[in-house]
């Protein structure tokens, strides 16, 4: 067997270049490699006034639902949930569900970071609402 080595035809093919890229160069990674960008809004602060806005918006339902189960009716504590501050819908639903909540700057902060800290400034509003209604007034410039 061995004579036969190295007797066979050169390959038709080159070999294809690896298709794994370092973790820098991927799509949607910083230089560091964990965040999707460098902005604020990747940040634990963010998350934590974004939770604070939805707290604050939020309205007790505990007495609107008549089919709710037993168990949410003898408690104690209030059930408080969020409101869309444009529609007034329940903002119940999961993370891209129409009614999902979003928390949205009332005024374009447009990079400025004391307008995008500001608490006054943010609503929570619904998918459905910030994707078509609010994105519309900003490019025609009315937001």
């Amino acid at each position: 067997m061995g004579r036969l080595k190295g007797r066979a035809l050169p390959p038709r093919f080159k070999p294809l270049p690896s298709r794994l890229k370092p973790i820098g160069e991927r799509e949607g990674r910083s230089a560091g490699g964990v965040r999707r960008s460098d902005g604020p809004i990747n940040t634990a602060r963010w998350q934590r006034l974004r939770l604070a806005v939805l707290r604050r918006d939020a309205v007790d339902i505990s007495g609107r639902l008549e089919d709710m189960p037993m168990h949410v009716l003898f408690k104690r504590e209030p059930l408080m949930w969020p409101v869309c501050q444009q529609t007034g819908v329940l903002l119940v639903g999961g993370k891209n569900e129409p009614n999902s909540p979003v928390v949205d700057h009332i005024e374009p902060h447009r990079g400025d970071l004391k307008l995008f800290w500001d608490k006054s400034n943010l609503q929570s509003v619904s998918k459905e609402w910030h994707d078509k209604t609010k994105q519309s007034l900003e490019k025609r410039g009315l937001a």
